[in-house]
């Protein structure tokens, strides 16, 4: 999980999970309009709604996570171009296939 701080990014359209680090590293800095190199988590959604890609730059390197649910889908936001900022409960929820609208920061 990302350490308390961490600004933590979803795309909220689904893009292609064939793509590898440079390939969401691009979207990242195309789509986005943001550094992938800076520590922002940023967290990616299939067009199925259980998989999910996570990138990040540890300060050394890229690195990308994969999560795909067997019998659930995850809560995504609603499918629009951009991203929308999660707070650190927010994601944990998302995660754990919790509905992370539900989750309020204290």
């Amino acid at each position: 999980m990302p350490s308390e701080g961490v600004r933590i990014l979803i795309a909220t359209k689904p893009v292609d999970f064939r793509k590898g680090h440079d390939g969401l590293a691009a979207l990242v800095q195309s789509a986005l309009a943001e550094d992938p190199f800076t520590g922002t988590v940023f967290v990616f959604r299939a067009k199925r709604a259980d998989r999910m890609k996570i990138l990040y730059w540890d300060g050394s390197g890229l690195v990308m996570a994969y999560k795909r649910l067997e019998d659930h889908e995850f809560t995504w936001p609603a499918i629009r171009d951009g991203a929308m900022t999660l707070h650190r409960a927010q994601f944990e929820a998302l995660f754990v296939c919790l509905d992370w609208r539900k989750v309020r920061a204290l």
